[in-house]
């Protein structure tokens, strides 16, 4: 019971958002909603392990510029920017380029025997990733007459 009523005050759940520069406390949880699904993204580490920040600069003016950073265990810190007229519209645009270069992190670490185990692959279609050989099926033989 206690973690859904958690979940109402804080979507991104059990990560702390650290408000930086340019936003004041009353946009907190406009800016908790906007990021909240970054929660699935980075659920490979635990929330004490994570620093995420999100600041504003150039408020007020015809583009203004979101920065989102984060810091997790094994990985460089990652910088997500975006500019926008609309406030929300660049928090989303920043979100969806972390998430982005979350997942690039993610492929370029998980191991190659891993990755689509079977499929066949465009250089050689008659075998699996695993380099078994497809062999088609024998066909009757057609006799003219």
């Amino acid at each position: 019971m206690r973690r859904s009523r958690d979940r109402t005050q804080n979507p991104l759940g059990e990560y702390v958002l650290h408000m930086g520069a340019g936003f004041v406390a009353k946009e907190r949880p406009h800016v908790l909603e906007a990021l909240a699904t970054l929660e699935p993204h980075l659920g490979r580490w635990d929330p004490p392990d994570i620093s995420l920040e999100v600041s504003l600069q150039d408020r007020g003016r015809k583009e203004q510029r979101v920065t989102l950073r984060t810091t997790l265990p094994g990985l460089p810190p990652l910088v997500a920017v975006a500019d926008d007229r609309d406030i929300t519209r660049a928090l989303h645009e920043a979100k969806h380029e972390l998430i982005r270069q979350l997942e690039r992190q993610k492929s370029a670490r998980e191991p190659m025997h891993n990755r689509k185990l079977g499929h066949k692959t465009i250089r050689h279609p008659g075998t699996s990733s695993e380099g078994h050989r497809d062999v088609p099926a024998p066909q009757p033989e057609q006799h003219s007459q």
